[in-house]
């Protein structure tokens, strides 16, 4: 029998719809440059630039000492499932039933599972554009369509009721919130959010929150969208605050109905989430570690007060201040209409790497570029040089 050649090998039609991260390019330019010798400033990369924090890491040895590498349950650990709730309880005064929790790979893992869950061929979820891109391509994995709903300066970038009410239809069965935003950084206020919720209810929908960035907010102490209901998907992620990336660990807090449908989702997709890290993260909740993340914290809200004037003095447009995660959204079109070439210029010329709009979105895209401050305040101090220089600013 001859073997069909690779020409003749059909593809998913889905595969068309599922871009690639365009960043990745320009982090293979980078890490080349770097090779050759190039002094390199990586601002393109939404990771932070501290290893894990000790007690994790002593965590996760002792057990595998203790030989913890069997499989879990699908749903996770029972006493980090506790953990979580527990934090809930200590940081927003919320009671979550433990049982609600599913423990998944990543942040990934839960949205994978809230649109498993939410979404029929066809169906459609709204989300902003600009918005962090995996989450479109998951509901286009699930067969369904994402529709992003270009937003702006005057809602700092987020959905609003209003614009949610215009744009649901017979096919809309969720929205999605993302409070601190990837790209922008900017909150979900909670009387927006709940407006939001309340259009998803009165239509029959559901409403997802992501709030992986939620322990990066540093002027208040944001709300979770967990407070404004039961009916509410929250996804949440040990990469960011606790500093846990490559770990792959997250959770998805499911309304109680739908925790069963979750669970099946799980066992099948994944079966479970790597035990080593589940074990590590119950010293994610310690006060030793605790006290880590924190400073760190004050470290980024330290970074992004130098980084934002900075910018905003050399000509980058940021109309509304970040108030979490580690990025700045900044229109360049004083500069360039194609953010993704000057990505690169300003790569090739003075070894700064920063992420084009196009990663985001379609709305205005070729206008932005995002800055990320997961690098030293001496490194971002040297990379506002390079940009004064390379910009012709004083």
């Amino acid at each position: 029998m001859t073997p069909r050649s690779s020409a003749a090998l059909r593809l998913a039609a889905r595969m068309a719809d599922i871009a690639p991260f365009h960043v990745m390019e320009l982090l293979a330019r980078a890490q080349a440059l770097a090779a050759a010798g190039r002094s390199i400033i990586h601002m393109e990369v939404g990771e932070p630039d501290f290893s894990s924090a000790e007690p994790i890491i002593a965590a996760a040895c002792r057990a595998l000492a203790a030989g913890h590498t069997g499989y879990t349950p699908a749903t996770g650990l029972p006493e980090l499932r506790a953990a979580i709730a527990g934090d809930y309880r200590e940081r927003y005064g919320v009671e979550i039933d433990p049982a609600r929790i599913v423990v998944t790979p990543g942040a990934s893992g839960a949205l994978l599972l809230a649109t498993g869950v939410l979404v029929d061929p066809g169906d459609e979820i709204l989300l902003a554009d600009p918005s962090y891109p995996c989450n479109r391509h998951f509901v286009r994995f699930c067969e369904g369509r994402a529709v992003g709903v270009p937003v702006g300066a005057d809602s700092d970038y987020q959905l609003t009721p209003e614009r949610v009410e215009a744009h649901w239809g017979p096919r809309t069965v969720a929205a999605m919130l993302a409070s601190p935003s990837n790209p922008t950084g900017t909150l979900v206020s909670r009387p927006a959010l709940e407006g939001v919720l309340d259009v998803a209810r009165r239509h029959g929908g559901r409403l997802i929150v992501d709030e992986i960035y939620h322990g990066l907010v540093y002027d208040e102490q944001p709300a979770t969208a967990l407070a404004s209901g039961d009916d509410v998907f929250v996804i949440n992620s040990f990469s960011k605050y606790f500093g846990m990336t490559g770990w792959r660990l997250g959770w998805l807090v499911a309304p109680q109905e739908c925790v069963r449908e979750a669970e099946k989702l799980a066992q099948n997709l994944f079966l479970a989430a790597s035990t080593p890290a589940q074990h590590a993260a119950l010293a994610a909740f310690t006060p030793p570690a605790r006290a880590i993340f924190e400073a760190r914290r004050e470290a980024f809200r330290q970074r992004r007060d130098f980084l934002l004037p900075a910018l905003r003095e050399i000509g980058f447009g940021v109309p509304v201040t970040p108030r979490g995660a580690f990025y700045i959204y900044a229109d360049a079109s004083r500069f360039t209409d194609d953010s993704y070439a000057f990505c690169f210029r300003l790569l090739e010329e003075t070894g700064v790497a920063i992420t084009p709009g196009i990663d985001f979105g379609s709305h205005e895209a070729a206008r932005y570029v995002r800055f990320a401050y997961t690098t030293s305040l001496e490194n971002l101090q040297e990379a506002v040089e390079r940009l004064r220089r390379f910009l012709g600013r004083p």
